[in-house]
């Protein structure tokens, strides 16, 4: 059974940092979009950022929500993919979890949870003072 593995996250205060990591063994890691999305309490599952990967080249999308204040990426090599998140607002306040995407993609990311066909258990982030 593949398992994705979220680490990182906490407690930070408004416009402070956190990095999360997720761990994704168990596939061709380096042929699949991989993607973070949130969900905060009550609310339903928000995509957040993806990274697609193909050859030596990658590229990133981004939540409007999200855009120039969150950076993703990627290590092959590692079968990894990160979240560094500056600036940090209340409003991100949420469990992200981590995606990989359900068909080998080629310069594309998927904006919604049908495109992904296994997601991590979560890593919480608050941002509160």
């Amino acid at each position: 059974q593949l398992q994705l593995v979220e680490s990182g996250g906490g407690l930070a205060q408004p416009g402070g940092s956190l990095n999360l990591s997720c761990r994704a063994p168990g596939f061709t890691f380096s042929s699949h979009a991989m993607s973070w999305a949130r969900q905060a309490p009550g609310k339903g599952l928000e995509w957040v950022a993806g990274v697609w990967s193909y050859s030596d080249v990658s590229g990133t999308y981004y939540a409007d929500s999200v855009k120039g204040r969150f950076t993703i990426s990627r290590d092959n090599s590692k079968n990894k993919v990160y979240l560094q998140m500056n600036s940090l607002k209340p409003e991100d306040t949420a469990l992200y979890y981590c995606g990989k995407s359900r068909t080998i993609q080629a310069r594309a990311v998927p904006t919604t949870s049908e495109g992904y066909n296994y997601w991590g258990r979560g890593a919480q982030v608050t941002v509160s003072s």
